[in-house]
């Protein structure tokens, strides 16, 4: 089983004699370079000599406060390309078109760059901070969009960026008093959950392409709210699995160069969640 986020899919949620790492039977107390450690593995923290997997110098090991900051450096090229795109690309009757394309490209160049990066064995933090850049832009000018056509203002914006803290909050909170338990069934059923969903949501925008309309009405309507409401609570589990992975790679000492990934993976989930929120409350607002 692997984690949702692309970023994590090669550490963590592997099978390791029948456990998955960082679960089961494994402690936190397990020294790196373990058959039991789920960075052991790393191609980058093993003993030159001999190649066989080692603790990383302790100097350089992963902390929390290399995960806050990378992921607020990541955050924060978000929220600032969002602004600039906000104000530089408008979308109002005469720019509208030229604003969406230019949505739709950013988006579609900060897929490519996250998918070139969950395959490289090292994070990138040029491709990391890129991907953040583009999928800024693209959220600047949805946001935007909705800002304009929906209430006249950016009231529902604020109330998606409030609600998608309040998740983050939230999780975050029942993660640390241990209500959330991310354990083998949990992945399982996220997973399966996460698959059907996609799968419903590609179904749904192919009978939009060619029937026209909201193809299966999965995106407006009851059923648009009741998907919203489905969308956000996987995000909130794709949060609780990273929470989980964060807690691993602290606990198991992986290699600093590891806290982009944990960066990264957090800020695509945040994205999920921003963007089921704001289709919801502008759901919610009769639009």
């Amino acid at each position: 089983m692997r984690s949702s986020n692309p970023v994590f899919s090669r550490r963590g949620f592997s099978r390791d004699n029948g456990a998955y790492a960082g679960f089961g039977t494994q402690q936190p107390q397990a020294q790196a370079g373990t058959a039991t450690n789920p960075y052991a593995t790393n191609p980058y923290a093993t003993d030159p000599a001999t190649g066989m997997p080692q603790a990383p110098v302790r100097g350089n090991a992963m902390t929390i406060d290399d995960v806050v900051s990378r992921t607020a450096l990541t955050l924060g090229t978000v929220i600032l390309t969002a602004a600039i795109s906000w104000i530089a690309l408008p979308v109002d009757p005469a720019n509208i078109n030229t604003s969406y394309g230019i949505a739709i490209g950013a988006a579609l160049i900060a897929f490519v760059f996250a998918m070139i990066q969950s395959f490289k064995a090292k994070p990138v933090p040029a491709l990391i901070l890129a991907y953040a850049a583009f999928e800024g832009v693209f959220l600047g000018v949805i946001s935007s969009a909705v800002s304009t056509y929906i209430d006249a203002g950016p009231s529902t914006v604020v109330q998606a960026v409030m609600g998608t803290m309040c998740v983050f909050a939230g999780v975050l909170f029942a993660y640390k008093m241990r209500w959330i338990r991310v354990n083998r069934r949990f992945v399982g059923f996220v997973m399966a959950a996460a698959v059907g969903f996609m799968l419903l949501m590609v179904v749904n925008l192919l009978f939009s392409v060619f029937a026209g309309g909201d193809g299966l009405g999965f995106r407006s309507g009851p059923l648009g709210i009741l998907f919203g409401v489905i969308g956000i609570l996987l995000g909130a589990a794709f949060l609780a699995m990273d929470f989980k992975m964060v807690e691993d790679g602290v606990a198991y000492g992986a290699p600093r160069e590891e806290s982009w990934l944990a960066a990264f993976g957090l800020t695509m989930t945040l994205v999920w969640i921003y963007m089921e929120m704001l289709r919801l409350i502008s759901i919610l607002k009769g639009d």
